[in-house]
């Protein structure tokens, strides 16, 4: 059963990880553009699943579509998405360079993150409670057993809530990077 929970917990780290990855650093990294849906023949289609996103220099990202009648709408996509980026046509591609970020700006990804660090820490708490609960309404366990269990949930979860405040940490030092 605690196997079943702790499935449920690394779930709520993938999570919290994808979260992260959305958050624009001033490197270049092809997930910026993985939620930004372009119309694909009436439609809307993640921009990797129509073209190829490369990282040709740290603050540059190269988007090739893989048909060329979708350079213009997925340069439009890019400017619509507000994402802070200023896509330039160039051919058969978009080049996309990432700016350096404000340390205003710096601050507020900051806070983001940190937002989403404390949704996944809370995903967590919930499963340790219904792990609990499911363990307190099985009454072949003796009390016991029972807070054996409940011990062996917490120490699992507190692992889990440090695994969050890990990849935070590294998170906030990618941000504030200058």
């Amino acid at each position: 059963m605690a196997e079943e929970y702790e499935l449920k917990m690394q779930k709520a780290i993938e999570a919290t990880e994808r979260e992260f990855s959305k958050i624009r650093t001033s490197v270049a990294t092809p997930a910026i553009l993985n939620n930004i849906r372009v119309d694909y023949y009436g439609t809307p289609t993640p921009i990797p699943q129509v073209a190829k996103v490369t990282v040709p220099e740290p603050r540059m990202l190269l988007v090739t579509p893989w048909e060329k009648t979708m350079v213009e709408p997925i340069n439009r996509a890019i400017q619509m998405a507000n994402i802070g980026v200023s896509p330039i046509m160039d051919g058969n591609g978009i080049r996309v360079a990432i700016p350096i970020l404000t340390a205003e700006r710096r601050a507020e990804l900051v806070k983001i993150a940190r937002k989403h660090a404390e949704e996944g820490k809370v995903a967590i708490r919930n499963i340790r409670r219904d792990a609990n609960d499911a363990i307190k309404k099985n009454k072949e366990l003796g009390e016991d057993e029972s807070k054996k269990r409940q011990d062996q949930i917490q120490k699992v979860t507190d692992g889990y809530i440090a695994k969050v405040d890990e990849i935070l940490k590294v998170k906030e030092a990618d941000l504030l990077e200058v």
